[in-house]
C-alpha cells in the first residue's frame, strides 16, 4: 500500500470513530443535565445505535454493493449525519432532540462497515495490514474523550459543543470520502434477498448446541453492555469523577492493549475459557462500580472502565473469531451480519430498554441515584449468563478454533 493511501485510510478511521466517541460517551450527561431527560429517556437515545445496526444491512446490502461506490456512499451519509447531529443540538427538550439522533444513528451505523469495506478493497492482506489502519479508530475515540476532559465541557455544563465538534468532523469526513481510493460495488449484477441481507444463510450454525448456548449469551450479556454505554458517564459525573469522559478513555487503551495479546491468549486458553473470562469480568467491572466512589474507592472506579479491554476483546472479538471459523468460507460475511444484527441490533436493543427502567426505579429523594442497586443488577444477569455458559458449554471445533 501506498504511502498516500495509507494516510487516507488512516485519516478516514480516525475521525469515524473520533466522531462517534465525541457525543456518544457523555449523551446521557447531556440528556441529565440539558433537557431534565430520564432514565427511560436516556435508554431510548442509545436505543437509536441498535435500530441503526438494525437498518444498517438493508442500506448496506440494497445499495452500496449492488449501485454506488462505497466512498460516495460514506460521504453522502456523512454529509447527512453531519447536519443532523447539529440540528440535534439545537433541540430545547428530548421529544425534539431524539429524531435527529434517530435519523442520524440509521445515517451512521451502515459506515461501520464501509469504512472496512474502502479499507479492505485496497489490501493484499487484510489479516496484517488492516490492524495498523484500525487503530487510528481507537485513538480518534481516545482523543475525542480527552478533549472533552481537557476542555472541563461535562463540569462548564457545555457538552452541547460534543455535538457541534462531531457535526463539524462529521461533515469533514463527508467530504474527505470523496477523494479516498475508488471501491466500486460489488454486487452490481446480483440479486439480493432478503435473507442475505439480514445474514439467514448462517441460520444453521444455530443446530450446533455449542454454538446456540454462544449465540443466546451473546445476546443476553448484551443486556449490561447497555448499562455501561448508556449509564457510565452520568454515573462517574454524579459521584464526582472530574473529566469523567478523558478517564473513560482509558477504556479503549484497554481494548487497544488487549486486542494486541488476542493470539497469545487465544493459543493457550482457547474459545471456553477466553469467551469465560470476558463475561467473568463484565461481573467484576459492574461490582467495581457498585462499591466504587470518587474518594477512597477510586480505583474501583478507575479499574471498572480498564477491564473494559477483557470485558469486549475476551468475549465479542473472540466470538468473532469464534464465529468466523465454525461458519466456513462459504457463510463467512452471513454469519459475522448475523451475530451483530443480533447483539448490536436486538440485544443492545433490550438492553438499552431496561437500562433505562432500572436507572429510573433507583432514583432518589436528592435527586441523584442509587448506583449501588443499579450497578448489583448487570453485574447479576452477567454472573447467571457467565454460570449457565459455563455448566453447559462444550467448544466441539477444538481443531478449528485454534488454528
Amino acid at each position: 500500500m501506498n504511502p498516500t493511501t495509507r494516510f487516507k485510510l488512516s485519516f478516514m478511521m480516525f475521525l469515524e470513530f473520533f466522531i462517534w466517541g465525541g457525543w456518544f460517551v457523555t449523551m446521557g450527561t447531556y440528556l441529565t443535565k440539558n433537557l431534565s431527560a430520564d432514565g427511560v429517556q436516556i435508554g431510548s437515545a442509545y436505543s437509536t445505535q441498535s435500530l441503526g445496526a438494525i437498518l444498517a444491512p438493508f442500506i448496506i446490502g440494497l445499495i452500496a454493493d449492488k449501485f454506488f461506490a462505497a466512498q460516495k456512499i460514506l460521504g453522502f451519509l456523512h454529509i447527512i449525519g453531519g447536519i443532523l447531529l447539529w440540528f440535534a443540538s439545537t433541540s430545547l427538550n428530548f421529544d425534539s432532540f431524539f429524531p435527529f439522533i434517530l435519523g442520524y444513528m440509521i445515517a451512521y451505523m451502515p459506515t461501520l462497515a464501509l469504512v472496512n469495506s474502502i479499507s479492505f478493497k485496497q489490501m493484499k492482506d487484510p489479516g496484517k495490514e488492516f490492524p495498523a489502519i484500525r487503530v487510528f479508530g481507537t485513538i480518534g475515540w481516545i482523543i475525542s474523550g480527552l478533549v472533552i476532559g481537557w476542555l472541563n465541557w461535562e463540569q462548564d455544563g457545555n457538552l452541547i459543543l460534543t455535538f457541534k465538534m462531531a457535526s463539524i468532523a462529521s461533515i469533514i469526513l463527508g467530504l474527505f470520502s470523496f477523494v479516498l481510493p475508488h471501491t466500486p460495488p460489488i454486487k452490481k449484477q446480483e440479486k439480493t434477498s432478503f435473507g442475505d441481507i439480514i445474514g439467514l444463510d448462517a441460520i444453521g450454525l444455530l443446530k450446533n448446541r455449542s454454538y446456540l448456548l454462544f449465540f443466546i449469551a451473546s445476546v443476553a450479556i448484551c443486556i449490561p453492555l447497555a448499562f455501561y454505554y448508556n449509564f457510565t458517564n452520568p454515573f462517574l459525573n454524579e459521584v464526582g469523577m472530574k473529566a469523567a469522559a478523558g478517564k473513560q478513555s482509558l477504556g479503549q487503551v484497554s481494548e487497544t492493549l488487549f486486542m494486541l495479546l488476542m493470539p497469545l491468549f487465544f493459543v493457550r486458553l482457547g474459545v471456553k475459557k477466553m469467551l469465560a473470562i470476558g463475561m467473568i469480568a463484565w461481573v467484576l467491572r459492574y461490582l467495581l462500580f457498585a462499591f466504587g466512589n470518587a474518594d477512597n474507592n477510586y480505583w474501583m472506579l478507575i479499574g471498572g472502565i480498564v477491564l473494559h479491554g477483557i470485558c469486549y476483546d475476551f468475549f465479542f472479538v473472540t466470538g468473532q473469531i469464534y464465529t468466523d471459523k465454525l461458519a466456513g468460507d462459504k457463510f463467512k460475511s452471513a454469519a459475522q451480519g448475523f451475530i451483530t444484527l443480533a447483539t448490536y441490533g436486538v440485544g443492545m436493543l433490550f438492553g438499552s430498554i431496561i437500562s433505562g427502567v432500572v436507572v429510573d426505579k433507583y432514583v432518589i429523594a436528592s435527586g441523584g441515584h442509587d448506583w449501588y442497586n443499579i450497578w448489583i443488577i448487570p453485574a447479576a444477569i452477567s454472573a447467571a449468563v457467565a454460570l449457565l455458559f459455563l455448566v453447559f458449554f462444550r467448544d466441539n471445533n477444538k481443531s478449528a478454533t485454534t488454528e
